[in-house]
């Protein structure tokens, strides 16, 4: 591995909140953390440059998901999944990498260089994931089962980006670290990790 020191990190966080990668998956982590840090000075996929904190503020906080769709009693076994706003591949990349086969993957990003990136990456990790590089409000072919934001813009436009996407009876799942908008508060769910930040979650299901 090229990352030992920071993938035995992600190992022992991932451990510590009852989440447990085997070597393929640890292997896949290394190879994403090298392109990513290698593509990140070149073409600013986002501001965290430093790979332990890679590690904390991009993988572990995007598998922070795994315990809330634990929390929720939320089945995602071939369910649709789409990721809005994914940038450099945050949350769903980490989720393909944890639920492999399990769930049929979709990345939605406007900026066509992390599209290009998002492309390389699948090819290189073995990955079996579709890139639609596009606006999501473009998007009218596809709907999904679940759609997971992270840090894309203001609230309330993903919350209708988000709910445009989902099928019926999908969930709108919104990752948050700062204040939650009032209005927001009785669909927030929040959870506690070890060595990581506090997790908020806007969970909206559509009717």
């Amino acid at each position: 591995m090229n990352n030992e020191k920071e993938i035995q990190k992600l190992k022992e966080l991932c451990e510590l909140n009852g989440i447990h990668l085997n070597e393929k998956q640890l292997e896949q982590f290394d190879k994403y953390l090298t392109l990513y840090s290698k593509w990140n000075k070149v073409h600013n996929l986002s501001s965290i440059r430093k790979k332990d904190e890679v590690i904390v503020k991009h993988f572990c906080d995007s598998l922070t998901l795994v315990k809330l769709f634990e929390n929720l009693n939320l089945d995602v076994k071939d369910k649709k999944i789409a990721d809005l706003g994914t940038g450099g591949g945050f949350p769903g990349v980490p989720l393909k990498i944890y639920f492999q086969d399990l769930i049929d993957l979709y990345l939605i990003e406007a900026v066509k260089k992390k599209c290009i990136f998002l492309e390389m990456l699948r090819k290189e990790l073995g990955l079996d994931y579709k890139v639609l590089c596009d606006r999501s409000e473009n998007i009218k072919d596809e709907k999904f089962d679940i759609v997971v934001s992270r840090a894309t813009g203001e609230t309330f436009d993903v919350l209708k980006w988000g709910k445009d996407l989902l099928k019926k009876g999908g969930y709108l799942i919104i990752m948050k670290a700062k204040k939650i908008e009032e209005e927001l508060k009785p669909f927030t769910v929040s959870l506690s990790f070890k060595g990581l930040p506090e997790r908020k979650f806007i969970v909206i299901q559509k009717q």
